[in-house]
């Protein structure tokens, strides 16, 4: 990074920044852990020695400890595709339940968002369309931090929820369900081939409900990929530039996707219509009335810790998908 020349191209420096990032994620918790075990083995040959039992004790909880951390990079090794170090965007959009649903998006989205503090990473708002009385009807935001996409992958599907509505004044039971897709952030177009003459690109004037936060020029951009009918849009950056270069990015990641999809028909349904966002495609279901609950019905993991998981403690449910798709060995989801 201090070569002379590395920052002429601002981009392509930032993206070398972050592959860099990633490896230090991987290699420097490696070495640590190699220097500790060293250290380890110098005080045991020194306890005993000097038969020193506390000394020995002590060794041993640290040896607890390091044990921990190694779990901890046995997991990383999960993450060996060759997209999962990557940046994400991440989708949620509301399903069937109406309100209730747009509601469950945005609860999803913070979900996601501490989720992603916790783990170091940095969450932008792409683009959201709000839903009529509350939450969103879809919202795209992109997740910037080492294996942001190896770890939010075990998040793709349809997600349910039960719970005694806030929106009914009657105090009913609820079931509403919303959808999360995720997409590494590809760095150029690869083997994705656009033709200007295939899209339909449209500008309009960025805002939310009641005219919030509405530019006073027509900055958002909607592109439309004519031969498969894909629609991106953004909304979100200072410039119609800026938002264009956001939405072309989204658009290569769907292609991208839409590539595997025909390879592979198994995940072709998985992402399937809007109108599948119901009950019986659901791969979690998150209950806070009559009892609370969280199963993930891939792996059958569940906990009673309702809250705790919509806080953002997903570690748990994550990694469970992370070794069942592992052993699987087919690296979908």
């Amino acid at each position: 990074m201090a070569a002379p020349g590395f920052w002429d191209n601002p981009e392509t420096a930032q993206r070398s920044v972050e592959r860099l990032k990633g490896l230090r994620a991987v290699l420097e918790p490696v070495e640590a852990l190699a220097r500790a075990l060293d250290d380890a083995a110098v005080m045991v040959d020194l306890a005993a020695e000097e038969k020193d039992q506390a000394a020995l004790d002590q060794v041993g909880g640290d040896l607890a400890a390091l044990e921990k951390r190694l779990d901890h990079l046995e997991f990383l090794a999960l993450l060996a595709r060759p997209d999962d170090s990557k940046n994400c965007y991440l989708s949620i959009h509301a399903g069937a339940g109406g309100t209730e649903s747009c509601d469950w998006v945005q609860m999803l989205l913070r979900m996601y968002s501490r989720y992603a503090e916790r783990s170091g990473w940095v969450v932008q708002i792409v683009d959201a369309v709000e839903g009529d009385e509350a939450g969103y009807r879809s919202v795209t935001a992109l997740v910037k931090g080492p294996y942001a996409y190896g770890h939010l992958s075990a998040e793709v599907g349809v997600h349910r929820l039960v719970r005694i509505s806030p929106f009914d004044s009657a105090g009913r039971r609820h079931t509403s369900f919303a959808s999360v897709d995720v997409l590494p952030e590809l760095e150029d177009a690869g083997d994705v081939e656009i033709k200007e003459e295939d899209l339909r690109v449209d500008f309009f004037r960025a805002g939310g409900a009641g005219g919030q936060h509405v530019n006073k020029t027509s900055s958002a951009v909607r592109i439309t990929h004519l031969p498969t009918g894909i629609v991106v849009q953004c909304q979100n950056e200072r410039s119609q530039h800026q938002n264009r270069h956001m939405a072309m990015q989204m658009l290569r990641a769907r292609l991208n996707r839409l590539e595997e999809q025909k390879r592979d028909a198994e995940l072709a349904k998985m992402y399937g219509q809007k109108g599948e966002i119901a009950w019986g495609n659901q791969i979690r279901s998150y209950v806070l009335q009559p009892y609370t609950m969280v199963k993930d019905h891939r792996t059958d993991f569940e906990t009673g810790k309702v809250q705790d998981v919509l806080d953002g403690r997903i570690e748990a449910l994550v990694e469970a998908q992370l070794h069942r798709r592992a052993a699987a060995g087919s690296g979908a989801s």
